[in-house]
């Protein structure tokens, strides 16, 4: 398989539910900016969409949406436990807490990094966002990850957006519990494998 990927974008979700899954994978760079890969080559005659992640199977098929690929990822190695069973009540909450990281904390962060956002308009974002994150501290309140004791794709993907809090302006220390969170989530070796071939840390 090949997971394409950019640098600092939540690609780095499906790049840890990788790792977790310990699937064999090439993790391919895109340029987003004028999306083109390494060797030059037209990014968008693979995906029209233009943006990451992409999976591409070893057939040739490919699948965008990082809460789809996760999902995919998870099914291939059951053994993992990152994700519930399809067709279970815990595979619909895992769904759910997907649906909502997705639309109303990722989505809520891209005005934060465009450059041509009103001033005004981020701190609406931020207080949106703040709002949303204080929510998620209470439900981890007593509990490691997201839907219990478990890591999940869930978290791989919370994780990531929380990563983006540090450059926008958005305080996670503010969330004891969410604060907790991501520090136990970053210890992960798959983790800190995604994080370092997305080139964000060096590892020795």
């Amino acid at each position: 398989m090949k997971l394409y990927y950019s640098t600092g974008t939540c690609s780095l979700s499906p790049h840890i539910a990788l790792h977790e899954a310990g699937l064999p994978f090439e993790a391919v760079a895109v340029n987003i900016r004028n999306h083109t890969l390494k060797d030059g080559s037209d990014y968008l005659q693979i995906s029209p969409k233009g943006y990451v992640p992409l999976l591409q199977l070893d057939n040739g098929e490919t699948l965008s949406e990082g809460p789809a690929i996760v999902q995919y990822i998870a099914d291939q190695a059951p053994d993992k436990l990152l994700a519930p069973a399809n067709g279970t009540w815990p595979r619909y909450k895992l769904q759910e807490w997907l649906n909502f990281i997705s639309t109303e904390l990722h989505k809520s962060f891209s005005p934060l990094f465009n450059r041509q956002t009103p001033e005004e308009t981020k701190t609406q974002a931020r207080t949106k966002i703040g709002e949303r994150l204080a929510w998620v501290d209470t439900q981890l309140a007593g509990r490691q990850f997201l839907t219990g004791e478990t890591f999940t794709v869930a978290d791989g993907y919370l994780f990531t957006v929380c990563c983006w809090g540090q450059h926008v302006g958005v305080d996670i220390a503010q969330w004891p519990n969410l604060s907790a969170f991501v520090a136990r989530v970053a210890e992960r070796p798959s983790v800190k494998a995604a994080l370092k071939g997305d080139g964000l840390i060096s590892l020795q």
